[in-house]
């Protein structure tokens, strides 16, 4: 990936984030891949993931198989 990659994504911060600046931001990249960073340090960059793990993820999160 390269850094023209973040060019226009979408983020989301959290809405579990609360206003202890503890957060976690979402991306969606025109790639169609999602991205994930901390929001005290976007500029060490962003975990990226392709659409069939990130809905997995996702899943599991949602149905309690993963809990955070």
């Amino acid at each position: 990936m390269s850094f023209d990659d973040f060019d226009g994504a979408l983020w989301h911060t959290s809405s579990y984030s609360g206003n202890n600046n503890n957060c976690v931001e979402q991306g969606w990249l025109r790639t169609g891949r999602q991205a994930v960073r901390d929001t005290k340090d976007r500029a060490r960059g962003a975990v990226v993931f392709k659409p069939v793990p990130w809905q997995t993820f996702v899943n599991a999160v949602r149905s309690g198989a993963l809990s955070l």
